[in-house]
């Protein structure tokens, strides 16, 4: 079960917007999450907490295909992005470094920024307990829930082929 509090923002945040370009020649992780949603929310880093979600209305990820937008979300704490819907490259992009993604139109309808989620991704199910209301995305297929658990694909792949 993943808990914690919502970041909430609007259609349309590309790849920029989630880490800007002016970083992309960083390859560390830590890095690029000091400097994760810093263009349209400089408080983001200062605020967000291991478990916090980030929330937007729709395409989200859209622009550039790069990793670093996913990694940096990962890496500063955040435990999922729930948005009415995303652009498919960075859909992909997160489910292979085992950052989880739900896609639900109306829990993003009726959940506000500073929220309090409990999510429960192997249901789909997302409880907004500032709110009292439940609602239900469409859970991950079993092969891509267990690329999510092993934390991404190279992960993945190592456990299948039992190398470390």
């Amino acid at each position: 079960m993943l808990k914690g509090k919502v970041f909430k923002y609007g259609a349309n945040v590309d790849t920029d917007a989630i880490i800007p370009a002016r970083y992309l020649n960083v390859s560390d992780a830590v890095l690029l999450a000091k400097h994760c949603m810093e263009d349209i929310d400089k408080d983001f880093v200062k605020k967000v907490k291991p478990g916090d979600f980030i929330m937007a209305t729709t395409n989200f990820g859209s622009g550039s295909s790069r990793e670093h937008a996913p990694i940096a979300i990962k890496t500063s704490g955040v435990s999922c992005v729930i948005a009415g819907s995303f652009a498919r490259i960075f859909f992909r992009n997160a489910i292979n470094i085992g950052l989880p993604l739900l896609e639900c139109e109306e829990a993003v309808a009726n959940t506000d920024t500073g929220d309090v989620l409990e999510v429960d991704l192997a249901a789909g199910k997302i409880n907004n307990t500032t709110q009292g209301k439940i609602f239900t995305a469409k859970p991950y297929p079993d092969f891509m829930s267990g690329l999510i658990a092993a934390g991404g694909l190279i992960e993945y792949t190592r456990k299948r082929l039992g190398v470390k």
